[in-house]
């Protein structure tokens, strides 16, 4: 039994998983889990069992069927709300899913990458004259995907700025319980007259898009909700934390320099590598068999995303940072019917972005000692507070 899901992660290694979890995947890769509500469930390390229960369809991703292992976390109260599609099933989820995919065109993608491009350029030029050192986590980490999102949504440029800003508070870390729940609402208001806006004059975005679908007001405002957690904090702490760890792998930064042919395959390599996202749960809806063990109707499984993207049964050698590793195969987007939406354009972003960066300040480097570079340990997600770089001779 492990009393709760390993989530220290060790202080001098600061891109590995949390501590425990390789133990874990080695001895039992699927072990029982006391949950924070007191609920005995089971946690799944290796990578081929979470993508066994990910892909399984008697295991449920109905919010009022889970429980959580992060601490804090409600679980397994009410259904999720119309157009919070992640914690539905089918048919539910489906109708949802095809609805946004059909919206996720090679059109549009397109022209997001020139989006991307233009917005990355646009930061990199305000990060130049601004000079070093500077925070890459406020100039450019968190301002361009959310800049992106705005394109993704079709947020007018004259308010893209109030929208960012009550978007950021949801994520920062110094904010209250109390200014998240002003941000949350403000964020729920902005895309509530969004949506009436798209409805009246609609354009070319996705938003606009959906709303021509049979979807209500409701359900299109929490799918915009959902697409901006989804694509925000994750995208910001991958395009952070994935700097910190090419500036201190001064090999595999200098072969991503030489050939900067091979961002996609660096891409990969990161997300698996760095892992910034824990994991997620899923719930048996009957007897399940799985690893020779029995998983009884309504226990839930957690299965850890960093654990599996590292087993070596899968990826050799799987705690060196290897660039030019054979690309694919983690399970960084999830995998199975629940796969990540945006993921291409998670893609599109870290690619532009960190050549874009590395081409633009050949010297860049940290500007204090790794060791001091403050880990986030209080979010959900893996990344960093800050990330002082600087170029100057």
């Amino acid at each position: 039994m492990t009393a709760g899901l390993p989530t220290r992660r060790p202080a001098d290694r600061p891109f590995d998983p949390p501590e425990g979890l390789a133990e874990l995947r080695a001895q039992r890769p699927l072990s029982r889990l006391r949950y924070p509500d007191g609920h005995v469930g089971w946690l799944a390390t290796s990578h081929t069992l979470v993508r066994e229960v990910l892909s399984d369809s008697r295991f449920s991703a109905r919010a009022e069927l889970r429980h959580l292992p992060f601490p804090g976390a409600l679980g397994g109260n009410e259904p999720a709300p119309p157009g919070i599609f992640t914690a539905m099933d089918a048919p539910e989820h489906t109708r949802y899913r095809r609805l946004l995919t059909g919206q996720f065109t090679v059109r549009r993608m397109r022209q997001l990458t020139e989006q991307v491009e233009v917005i990355t350029a646009e930061h990199l030029d305000a990060m130049e004259r601004h000079g070093g050192p500077v925070d890459l986590v406020d100039a450019v980490a968190q301002p361009v995907p959310a800049q992106v999102i705005c394109e993704l949504l079709g947020v007018p440029y004259a308010d893209r700025a109030r929208f960012q800003g009550h978007a950021l508070d949801l994520f920062r870390l110094d904010t209250s319980p109390q200014q998240v729940g002003q941000a949350y609402a403000a964020v729920q208001q902005f895309i509530r007259e969004l949506v009436a806006t798209k409805r009246a004059e609609p354009a070319e975005d996705l938003l606009s898009g959906l709303t021509a679908t049979d979807l209500s007001d409701e359900e299109l405002v929490n799918i915009g909700f959902v697409l901006l957690g989804a694509g925000l904090d994750t995208t910001a702490n991958m395009i952070a934390l994935g700097v910190f760890a090419l500036l201190t792998h001064p090999e595999q930064l200098a072969a991503l320099r030489r050939d900067p042919g091979i961002a996609d395959r660096a891409v990969e390599e990161l997300l698996r590598y760095l892992s910034v996202i824990p994991g997620t749960v899923r719930t048996a809806l009957e007897d399940v068999e799985l690893h020779g063990q029995r998983i009884a109707a309504g226990e839930s499984v957690t299965v850890s995303v960093p654990a599996a993207n590292r087993d070596p049964a899968r990826f050799p050698d799987p705690d060196t940072l290897d660039l030019l590793r054979p690309a694919g195969g983690h399970v960084a987007f999830g995998h199975g019917v629940h796969q990540c939406l945006g993921q291409q354009l998670a893609r599109v972003e870290l690619q532009v972005v960190l050549p874009a960066l590395l081409t633009r300040f050949p010297a860049l480097r940290l500007a204090l000692p790794a060791e001091d570079v403050v880990m986030r340990t209080d979010t959900l997600i893996h990344g960093v507070h800050e990330l002082p770089v600087t170029w100057q001779v």
